[in-house]
């Protein structure tokens, strides 16, 4: 009679555990598909690197500042279009030691005194550099 009702209380927990490592399970795998760090959102919209400074504005808006800071000299990457079977693919082939200059502008997003504001580095158009830094404040209107 005694293993009867050990049996039936460890059968009771059991039912209790298992919808709890369920959602931990579910919790663990929805951190690893997550945002990458390199990444954050205006409102619905998802901003990461490589994207075009038309791209951010279109998602966040305009910043709160944007300036040029300088410029540095870049390799270019040649893309060269070939066929195959059908489709097109491209494919790019660095390292023809063409450079070019491109400018480096900053572009800096308060989101709100509750937020974390973003300091965005582009180069030649292109996003390369996500920061935060800081809380952000409240602007006066």
């Amino acid at each position: 009679m005694l293993k009867s009702g050990l049996a039936e209380s460890v059968s009771a927990m059991n039912t209790r555990l298992y919808p709890a490592l369920s959602v931990a399970a579910l919790c663990f795998a929805l951190m690893l598909v997550s945002e990458p760090a390199h990444a954050f959102r205006c409102g619905n919209k998802l901003v990461k690197k490589d994207m075009h400074e038309a791209q951010v504005r279109a998602a966040c808006g305009a910043p709160t500042t944007a300036r040029i800071i300088g410029s540095t000299v870049r390799d270019v990457n040649i893309p060269i279009q070939r066929g195959h079977s059908g489709g097109w693919s491209q494919t790019y082939f660095p390292g023809y030691n063409f450079l070019q200059e491109v400018i480096i502008t900053e572009y800096v997003y308060n989101f709100g005194p509750r937020k974390f504001m973003r300091r965005l580095l582009f180069e030649g158009g292109m996003l390369v550099s996500i920061e935060s830094v800081g809380y952000g404040y409240r602007e006066d209107d």
